[in-house]
């Protein structure tokens, strides 16, 4: 909690990895969360939250607290604060540009100042608080730059209020107050911050949509009764029992001898039901539907033995997993973070130049441009969008690609992806189903559905295919006439396959291996991107840095897809992000004077671009999930 740009979860990560007993800790601005691998022996998450509050952010560690209703309270208070501040800006607007006529100047001002300060002390109040936290550790952040934009424009306001007549008057300079400023300042910024909030929500929805395939209760069977009990009761052994139109609470087998019809589609993708009998496997978060003919014992209600339970089920390791991967870091985001630490104390020094330089140029006369000028830096400087541009698409891109049954293990995986123009592909199980023939010791098999469809896809977007397989020469070559596949190998051992990557990446080639068996493995560990079938063995899922679920073979095309519209996104953020930085800064700090323009970006404006900086970054990658098909 408390991290608000590129340069807060770039310093908490640091601290977190300088830890004793940190072996590595990535943090995810969006979804603000840290992944962290350490040695309970060495060190516990009581010290770490310890060591992030000393340096000002508060690290939620309590499981039992609902982290989903502490962000729901922390939503309702920054809309409360958009409402009051927006308030408070139009009557400061009223009032300084006698919308509303309050009789003299000065009263005017008076009631300005009033205003402002109210807005400050209500609606602004936590980027004080948080700038105060940020220099007692000697670093600062994005409301390091509100605090002292709104700071500098109401205290000066203030000034010209009380004694703008005998400094500046006597001299026969204009003086104005900026009141207007620094109420809409603070109302900008936490209009961009809330309408962020409402984006970023949307980054998760594939994580939450996971999180709700998994019921609260189950019908635990005790002395052969059912009884609703907590999924958090139940323990390896239980039976438990699922009637139609339920939701399987946890992995195991069935038992007794009701049939069961499982839609498993949430899961593997597979659209049709699939029967269940006794001794087969049914998982957490996988529906229970009437059995297809009427009559049938037990009507579709079945029980079964549950086995894994808790964060052990299927379903808790794929939403593990797709939580590791959204917080996961892609290469390109190592030197945004290194930037990030910097910009904040640049862009101060740069306002503080940009002070210098007006008053040096122009003397004393020119000190109110000066200010306004050095405030308009400090306030469209946007930290939030670099910080936001790489993460928000890698959690949306990944989410998406869950939402597809494509399992992503990490960001270094999704950005290599794209790259991949050759692919190595196991024949039995990868591409076919095998089957028993009636001559019974000769093994027969099957193309599955779609795989011709799937290696056309690959072969459009320029990916060439290998099919590689121990079976006989006769049975290889058919198995390619019919997937449409070139090139083949067929008698090799895993030895072999794994040689066929390393030959094609000496070619210069950006190899994907995709199999499903241990005997792929070692291929799998050699690959640039090793992909896995979800019904494959353990061994190759483990391996695997991405997983599909189920046996459609379209998906390896869709994962490609996605990976280069993700990669892609994350470019445009990025390049959005730098050049409104690079352009604007000089445009607030009054550049266009330099060639005889009058003018330039005043605070208020400043503050709107900054907001809608960060809210644009977010509202780009969430056109990933408009993508129906990659």
């Amino acid at each position: 909690m408390g991290m608000m740009c590129a340069g807060c979860s770039a310093r908490v990560e640091q601290r977190l990895n300088a830890l004793d007993g940190v072996r590595s800790a990535t943090v995810n601005l969006p979804a603000r969360t840290a992944l962290v691998d350490y040695d309970e022996n060495l060190i516990t998450l009581e010290q770490m939250q310890q060591q992030l509050a000393a340096i000002g952010y508060n690290m939620v560690i309590d499981e039992d607290r609902n982290v989903e209703a502490i962000e729901q309270q922390a939503y309702r208070s920054l809309r409360n604060r958009v409402i009051a501040s927006w308030g408070f800006a139009l009557l400061v607007m009223a009032v300084s540009m006698e919308w509303i006529h309050i009789g003299t100047r000065d009263t005017a001002n008076q009631l300005c100042l009033i205003i402002a300060l109210l807005n400050i002390v209500y609606c602004g109040r936590q980027f004080y608080v948080t700038a105060w936290r940020q220099l007692l550790h000697g670093s600062a952040n994005m409301d390091t730059l509100v605090a002292l934009s709104t700071a500098v424009s109401f205290l000066f306001s203030t000034f010209n209020t009380f004694w703008g007549d005998q400094v500046w008057g006597c001299r026969g300079i204009a003086w104005h107050t900026y009141f207007d400023a620094s109420v809409m300042i603070i109302t900008f910024v936490l209009t961009g911050r809330l309408l962020e909030e409402r984006a970023k929500q949307g980054t998760a929805s594939a994580i939450r949509a996971l999180m709700g395939l998994q019921p609260k209760t189950a019908h635990l069977i005790a002395d052969g009764t059912p009884v609703d009990a907590p999924l958090s009761t139940l323990q390896p052994g239980d039976t438990i029992e699922v009637r139609p139109g339920e939701k399987v609470p946890v992995d195991g087998t069935v038992v007794g001898d009701a049939a069961a019809c499982i839609d498993e589609s949430m899961i593997t993708g597979e659209p049709a039901p699939v029967m269940k009998h006794r001794g087969d496997r049914v998982l957490a978060g996988t529906i229970a539907t009437a059995l297809p003919r009427e009559g049938s014992a037990g009507g579709g209600t079945f029980r079964f033995r549950a086995e894994q339970v808790g964060q052990k089920t299927m379903l808790a390791h794929i939403i593990r997993m797709v939580q590791e991967a959204q917080g996961s870091k892609a290469p390109v985001q190592r030197v945004v973070d290194r930037i990030a630490l910097i910009f904040v104390p640049s862009v101060i020094a740069v306002s503080l130049l940009t002070f210098l330089l007006w008053l040096f140029i122009g003397g004393t006369a020119h000190l109110p441009q000066a200010v306004l000028s050095a405030v308009s830096v400090l306030v469209i400087a946007c930290p939030c969008a670099m910080g936001l541009a790489t993460p928000t698409a890698l959690m949306v891109g990944i989410g998406k690609a869950a939402e597809k049954n494509i399992l992503i293990k990490d960001a270094t995986a999704l950005e290599q992806l794209r790259q991949v123009n050759a692919m190595v592909v196991d024949k039995t199980g990868t591409l076919t189903t095998p089957i028993t023939s009636t001559s019974p010791d000769t093994p027969s098999e099957t193309l599955k559905p779609h795989a011709a469809e799937a290696m056309d896809a690959l072969a459009a977007q320029g990916i060439e295919v290998y099919m590689i397989s121990g079976d006989r020469e006769e049975r290889v070559a058919r198995v390619a006439r019919e997937a449409h596949i070139t090139h083949y190998r067929a008698e090799v051992l895993p030895q072999d396959k794994e040689d066929l990557v390393r030959q094609l990446q000496r070619e210069g080639r950006h190899v994907a291996m995709v199999g499903d068996g241990i005997n792929d493995s070692q291929a799998l560990a050699a690959a640039d991107v090793s992909i896995a079938m979800g019904r494959g063995t353990d061994v190759a899922m483990e391996v695997a840095q991405v997983t599909l679920m189920g046996t459609d073979l379209r998906r390896l095309s869709d994962a490609v897809s996605l990976s280069r519209r993700t990669v892609g996104m994350i470019h445009q953020n990025l390049f959005w992000a730098f050049v409104y930085n690079v352009v604007c800064i000089p445009l607030a700090a009054g550049a266009p004077y330099l060639f005889g323009w009058q003018w330039q970006i005043t605070p208020m404006w400043a503050s709107a671009l900054m907001a809608f900086s960060s809210v644009s970054v977010v509202l780009n990658s969430l056109r990933l999930k408009l993508v129906t098909r990659p």
